[in-house]
Formats: structure tokens, sequence, C-alpha cells
């Protein structure tokens, strides 16, 4: 995700409203798209994520930042710690989103911000690779049902997690992609529920599956405008 997720958190991070001075956390970090923004905007970023291999790999991109190894179920910071806590694409992932919500409002301060953001199901970031999929086999589970997929499941985490204020938006990455092999072959690595997908089949459906990609997206260039649900709240 992270050809997309870097466009995404230039849009993600002015809609959360972060202030120069602010100390942010950035929950479930990944290897660091959303941190690196905020850092080149001067905020003061912690991050933590339930990765080894992804704190790894920030730890070596920012060895200057508080990096930690953890859950959003369970923030390993004090009340009230940050000017705001955000979370790019990870809430759709989270076991039990209003806990960890509930936990990113409690490392907030009162009056701060805890925003996030996921792919909208059927126009997200993979929406072209799941349509793909659904032509040679329509009864494929996606990834539209998982939290925050579509407009006003954000909202409804947020409020039950008792946070007030709450706004919900749809924000876009638009990524240009040079060819169809450059797309495509993320999707063979096995990571996520789509490569997890990719890697069950044999190759006869693999190759088949690709085929179908290709047919629908062409050789290359093109474009991937992959839209998102984006909510923020006050604590």
């Amino acid at each position: 995700m992270g050809r997309y997720a870097e466009p995404l958190a230039e849009v993600f991070v002015a809609f959360a409203g972060v202030g120069i001075d602010d100390k942010v956390l950035d929950v479930g970090c990944g290897p660091g798209a959303l941190t690196k923004r905020l850092l080149s905007l001067g905020v003061e970023v912690a991050a933590i994520d339930p990765s080894p291999p992804f704190i790894e790999a920030i730890r070596a991109r920012f060895p200057d930042i508080d990096v930690r190894l953890g859950t959003a179920e369970e923030l390993p910071y004090d009340t009230a710690a940050f000017d705001a806590a955000l979370a790019q694409l990870v809430v759709h992932f989270m076991k039990g989103p209003v806990v960890a919500v509930r936990q990113m409002a409690r490392v907030t301060r009162q009056g701060g911000v805890v925003a996030a953001c996921v792919w909208d199901g059927p126009t997200g970031a993979l929406a072209p690779f799941w349509d793909a999929v659904h032509v040679i086999d329509s009864d494929a589970e996606d990834e539209a049902l998982l939290s925050g997929a579509h407009r006003g499941h954000l909202t409804e985490l947020f409020e039950a997690a008792g946070l007030h204020d709450v706004e919900e938006v749809s924000i876009k990455a638009e990524v240009v992609h040079p060819t169809f092999e450059e797309w495509w072959e993320p999707y063979t690595y096995g990571v996520g529920p789509a490569g997890d997908y990719v890697e069950r089949l044999d190759d006869d459906r693999r190759a088949g599956l690709e085929a179908v990609a290709h047919e629908r997206l062409g050789d290359g260039p093109f474009i991937v405008a992959a839209n998102a649900w984006a909510a923020r709240g006050t604590v």
C-alpha cells in the first residue's frame, strides 16, 4: 500500500487539521508513510505498530522518533500524552476497533483530535484487484465488509468510542501505474488479504486472474483513483 499510502497521507493530515507544534501519535504506523508526512510538516511524532518487521523498517527510516511495538487496543502511553492520534489504513485491521479508538482518545488531550481513514470498499485502492477476482470467483470475500469500509462506519465507531463533533468525508489518492506488470507484481507477494488470495490460487487460476485484470486495465500507463473514508472527532 506504500504507493497509495504516501499521497493519501498528504490529504489525510490536512483533513485531520494537525498543527505544526502538535505532538501526534501514528497508530498502526506500518513502514512510515503517515509518519513521513507528519515529520515533513515539523510535527513531533511517536509511532506504534504490532508488526516487528514494520517496526524495524520505521526505526531505520526515522531513528530519532519514539517507535514502539504494540497494538491499538492497548496503547502503552500516558493519558492525554498527545495533541492528536491518527490511524491511516488501520481501523479495518483492528480486532476491536471501538476499543482501539477509545484508546486513541484516552492518550489524546481534552480538546485534541482523533482521526482515521480507510479505503472505501467498492472504490478504494484494491477495488481493481477485487473487481477482477469477482469475474472468475463471484463468491470471493473481499475487503468491502471490513470496519470503516463504507460511508458512516467510521462515524459509528468514533461515536461509540465517545468522541464528539465527529465529521466524516471522502478523500482520494491518485496513482499512475506505468505498466500493468508494475501494478500486478505486489499482489504476488502474499501480503494482506489480496496477497493471501493470490497465494492460495494454483498456477492456472493465478494466470487466469492476471489475464482478466490485464484485459480490464490494459498495458499501461493507467491511473488508479483510490477513494477512502476519513473521520475525525474531538476528545
